[in-house]
């Protein structure tokens, strides 16, 4: 399993799985929280350093967790960020930021680790969205985008991978 964790949720889904007998790999930016983590978790856990802000970085993040693992069964896209507030007040910058980690990240983990779990015709991408996903809040705008923008991917890409393996 593969899980954005060196914080919150994601560190928490990686404890449940290691605690489930899976062995892990740690994705994330923060290096020095990413080796402090493989050190409390033990020999189960891998780490790869990938800035998610960067496109770039992610090219490297599939060849170097199969370098670890040999495979990838689960992939979580789990990293995201908050910015409240009224489009109004709001700052463009801060959005971008969070767009780019909320959306764009997401689209291109799984841009990365989908051709490999179809070669082997098995594995499962979970990502963490938000209720925000689902229902409109209406004094976070850009967040609440930024969540239907992943929910409308998932549910695609899930509708299109089982019309690709009924085929």
């Amino acid at each position: 399993m593969s899980s954005s964790a060196a914080s919150g949720i994601g560190l928490a889904c990686a404890r449940r799985a290691l605690a489930a007998g899976a062995t892990v790999v740690l994705v994330d930016r923060a290096e020095d929280r990413l080796a402090e983590f493989r050190a409390e978790l033990g020999g189960k856990v891998h780490a790869v350093v990938v800035d998610l802000l960067d496109p770039k970085s992610v090219e490297p993040m599939l060849p170097q967790i199969l370098e670890r693992t040999g495979r990838l069964d689960v992939f979580h896209a789990n990293a995201g960020s908050y910015v409240a507030g009224d489009v109004v007040e709001g700052d463009p910058d801060a959005w971008d930021r969070m767009l780019t980690l909320n959306v764009n990240a997401v689209f291109r983990t799984v841009h990365a680790v989908l051709p490999h779990m179809a070669e082997r015709g098995t594995g499962d991408i979970v990502v963490t969205s938000s209720v925000a996903g689902h229902v409109p809040v209406m004094v976070e705008p850009i967040y609440t985008a930024s969540k239907h923008a992943v929910q409308a991917f998932v549910h695609t890409v899930r509708r299109r991978s089982r019309r690709a393996a009924s085929a």
